[in-house]
């Protein structure tokens, strides 16, 4: 049976040179992309910014209803199909989106790192990507060596992931890109006997199939996560979860986890992913993460 860590840890995401959460407060965070400084809402920087007028190169306001909404406002300077950022090997497009997001999330960096670390001694092993989005994971666990199965539902994310490959050079990387809906390409790898060496799993918290299939993640997330478990055995290195923008703590991913893996052993750990503030050093909460590995 798994062991269980319930003490949180929390994995930090440090400026670098493409990225920086710059200050933040009064429920907003500036950030840098790349060359680029923009304004976004955060309503958990619940505290005062360092400075009290904030420059940007654009803000995104937030629509007055609850519906997650609003608009990018942005000096012409800002290119309206994207600028080219990195992150280690891999060289990829950030876009002001309509979801007020840029394209990929900076604050998965410790996660990446961590799941290269977990597969380093294997040649060539087998990793699944699920709710993949740009490809900036997949290619970061690409450029270690890793073979990867890459699932989006969304054919336009899909089509900006093999364009991020093709400008990191990585086009002819054993990569499938498959556009799909999770739950359902998992429940077929299971009936297939597939089997993985590391499995992220970065699922939203409503989304929608290829073909109209409904995502919800409080009623679909458990059925996720056991076919995972399916598809690992006692050669495989790691499983990792985030989540979202939900009313739900880390301490349920991971009993979750605990039921679905325990046939695995192992140690399951949870926690949360965070941005160190440059101005200050405070630790901006973006997610919580349950993990398993071997």
């Amino acid at each position: 049976m798994a062991e269980v860590d319930i003490t949180p840890a929390v994995m930090i995401s440090d400026s670098r040179e493409d990225y920086a959460l710059v200050d933040s407060g009064d429920g907003r965070k500036l950030e840098r992309y790349g060359r680029f400084l923009f304004i976004r809402p955060e309503p958990q920087a619940m505290w005062s910014p360092s400075q009290p007028d904030w420059q940007a190169d654009g803000e995104f306001i937030p629509a007055s209803d609850e519906d997650g909404g609003g608009r990018w406002h942005l000096n012409a300077n800002v290119p309206q199909t994207g600028w080219q950022q990195s992150w280690e090997e891999v060289q990829f497009t950030a876009q002001c989106t309509p979801f007020r997001h840029l394209a990929y999330f900076p604050d998965m960096d410790p996660v990446w790192r961590w799941i290269r670390s977990r597969l380093e001694g294997l040649e060539a092993p087998d990793a699944l990507n699920l709710f993949g989005y740009t490809g900036v994971g997949t290619l970061a666990l690409s450029a270690s060596g890793a073979k990867l199965v890459h699932v989006d539902a969304s054919k336009k994310s899909v089509t900006a992931a093999r364009a991020n490959a093709a400008l990191s050079g990585m086009s002819e990387r054993p990569v499938r890109w498959i556009i799909d809906d999770a739950a359902k390409f998992t429940a077929r790898e299971v009936r297939r006997e597939r089997r993985y060496d590391a499995i992220l799993l970065d699922p939203p918290k409503y989304g929608r199939g290829p073909d109209g299939e409904i995502w919800r993640l409080e009623e679909d997330l458990a059925g996720l996560v056991e076919n995972c478990g399916k598809l690992l055995d006692a050669e495989s290195r790691c499983l990792f979860l985030t989540v979202y923008a939900v009313r739900m703590s880390a301490l349920a991913l991971g009993s979750l986890l605990q039921e679905k893996l325990s046939h695995l052993g192992g140690q399951i750990e949870v926690g949360e992913l965070a941005v160190r503030e440059e101005a200050r050093g405070l630790l901006l909460p973006t997610a919580i993460y349950a993990r398993w590995s071997a």
